[in-house]
């Protein structure tokens, strides 16, 4: 089979697979039907980017390693590790590329180093919104893409495997009245996000999410993002830093994704391999889904927090934010045939569905607002 059919059918059953892991029975004994006696028995250890205290994040791993373990009646059985157990936290990739790790748990942009059009696998800043960046994924040919990008240049496939959904601005230690007092703000934040905060002044910092608290507590850096009200609690950054900023315009809808050498993906039989699509489809709709329930509560202990001021960002610094996002793209497709091929087809899609979104939901969620 060529490697753009195979790519193909890979990314269309990865959704399709959804639609099992919603019928998923949750028995263990049903759910492991899958079990025959000429499947091997594999135990794979499974390396991630996060801490194990953040139940949502490092819970789509689990949701993944669980649902492996239960479809296959425990003749496959996946570990889910916390970020550095088994190969530092930022480099997943590069282990999966060298096939010195099973299986990886990630966000793709964290490795825009080795090439910047990986940001698209996670998100860009002004990009789509989680359910836009399904409908491209799965359904408008960005997983088709990315997958035959990640083959062709780090011997891996990857799959959706979460979501968190657009992300607030972070927590800064000083008020941002303009775009002026990003001059010199030591911000940790990854991806193209990074690149455009450096464009507008900004010392950009790359930090594991562990990671994140000493440094704001140390005074190491100013400011950081991390995702949300939920997670930004569990992590205590309302105690070292006062001014919470909205929204996160660099990750409007940020995948997470499992990634597996190809070595080990073709060595698998093929009901293995549908189980692994399956289970990271489940966990892409069920960490969205975990988000969603967690964030609001926690949201609103934050505002009742007289120490912590919520705030949106000055339109000043999301007009320039937004003209230097799309001014890299822009450079970029004109360095690399790749991300221009990927960002002809973002762009595409992310055009019709905002016309469409900013009709439907926007309207709904505007009449609704009680803010």
């Amino acid at each position: 089979m060529e490697r753009r059919e195979f790519l193909s059918l890979a990314a269309k059953g990865a959704f399709g697979a959804a639609a099992l892991a919603a019928c998923s029975t949750g028995d263990d004994d049903l759910d492991g039907a899958l079990q025959a006696d000429d499947l091997p028995t594999l135990n794979w250890e499974m390396a991630t980017s996060w801490p194990t205290n953040l139940d949502t994040i490092f819970g789509g791993a689990q949701t993944v390693a669980a649902r492996v373990t239960a479809m296959t009646g425990g003749k496959f059985t996946i570990n889910a590790r916390a970020g550095g157990e088994v190969v530092p936290p930022l480099e997943i990739l590069q282990n999966t590329q060298s096939n010195s790790i099973d299986i990886g748990h990630t966000a793709s942009y964290y490795y825009r180093g080795l090439a910047e059009v990986n940001a698209f696998g996670t998100a860009v800043p002004f990009g789509l919104t989680a359910r836009q960046q399904n409908g491209w994924l799965y359904y408008g040919g960005g997983l088709e893409m990315m997958q035959e990008i990640y083959a062709d240049r780090f011997n891996t496939i990857q799959f959706p495997a979460g979501n968190t959904g657009v992300q607030m601005g972070g927590w800064f230690n000083k008020e941002i009245n303009s775009l002026a007092d990003i001059q010199g703000l030591r911000f940790r934040i990854p991806g193209l996000g990074g690149v455009v905060m450096s464009e507008l002044g900004a010392a950009v910092q790359q930090i594991a999410g562990g990671e994140i608290f000493q440094s704001l507590q140390t005074g190491a850096i100013d400011a950081a993002e991390w995702v949300g009200p939920y997670d930004d609690l569990k992590l205590e950054f309302n105690t070292v830093a006062d001014f919470y900023y909205y929204p996160g315009w660099w990750e409007p809808g940020p995948t997470l994704e499992v990634q597996i050498s190809l070595e080990k993906w073709n060595e698998l039989p093929e009901e293995y391999q549908e189980v692994i699509k399956t289970a990271s489809a489940q966990a892409n709709v069920d960490m969205m889904a975990s988000y969603d329930a967690k964030n609001p509560a926690a949201f609103q202990e934050i505002l009742a927090d007289s120490t912590t001021q919520v705030l949106p960002f000055p339109d000043d610094v999301m007009n320039a934010a937004e003209e230097a996002a799309f001014g890299l793209y822009d450079q970029l497709a004109t360095e690399d045939t790749d991300f221009k091929s990927v960002y002809d087809s973002f762009n595409a899609y992310r055009q019709d569905a905002q016309e469409w979104f900013g009709i439907a939901e926007k309207a709904m969620l505007n009449y609704q607002s009680v803010v």
